[in-house]
């Protein structure tokens, strides 16, 4: 079983449902499949660096048009000054949040990110955030998931194929296989992450 393209997936699909009248349908398999890998998967795979600057006066900048989580962001000065997230009740809360200064916090307003103190000046902002893996389909035949995690991939599309073909008792089945693979993946990914990393302790 080969699982290198998006067209070897559709075909893997079509064999496991041992169905050849699905072809439009097992793309919207696929679809809401990536859609459910980009909710329960967080990998090192998926994680993009990337620079903005604010401007003066304003406390807000645009989430990148990909982005799916915050990882860690700061302001690139010297020294770089990392910036903590706040939750929007939280962050309206904050006194700072009406001063104008060095931003030290942050929050998610929609599909933008707002910071507190407002930026007095332009700066320049890095952020490692987990981003959205291209879509597969007939003009991009691999992505993130398929490369990295095609089991997990397939199992999820099963999953979605049997309410279609009104097999629920089938349901169950691809959902634990779904459930193993992810617990698997991403187990292997946090030993990718840390496994190399020896304790140590920080003295304050």
């Amino acid at each position: 079983m080969a699982l290198a393209t998006y067209s070897d997936l559709k075909s893997t699909v079509a064999n496991y449902l041992a169905r050849s009248d699905l072809t439009a349908q097992i793309s919207d398999f696929i679809a809401l499949a990536e859609l459910r890998l980009q909710r329960d998967l967080r990998l090192h795979q998926m994680l993009k660096v990337a620079t903005t600057t604010t401007t003066g006066g304003d406390p807000t900048i645009a989430l990148p048009s990909d982005f799916l989580e915050m990882r860690e962001m700061h302001i690139a000065a010297n020294p770089i000054q990392t910036l903590t997230y706040e939750a929007p009740t939280n962050f309206y809360q904050n006194w700072r949040a009406s001063e104008s200064g060095v931003p030290k916090f942050y929050t998610v307003l929609a599909s933008e990110f707002q910071f507190a103190p407002i930026p007095d000046t332009n700066y320049t902002v890095q952020m490692l955030y987990y981003a959205r893996p291209q879509a597969l389909s007939e003009s991009n035949s691999s992505n993130v998931f398929l490369a990295n995690t095609p089991d997990a991939l397939l199992y999820a599309a099963l999953g979605e194929a049997e309410p279609y073909l009104m097999n629920d008792a089938r349901l169950q089945t691809w959902a634990a296989m779904y459930e193993r693979a992810l617990a698997s993946i991403t187990q292997a990914d946090q030993g990718i992450e840390y496994g190399g990393q020896s304790m140590m302790m920080r003295v304050g």
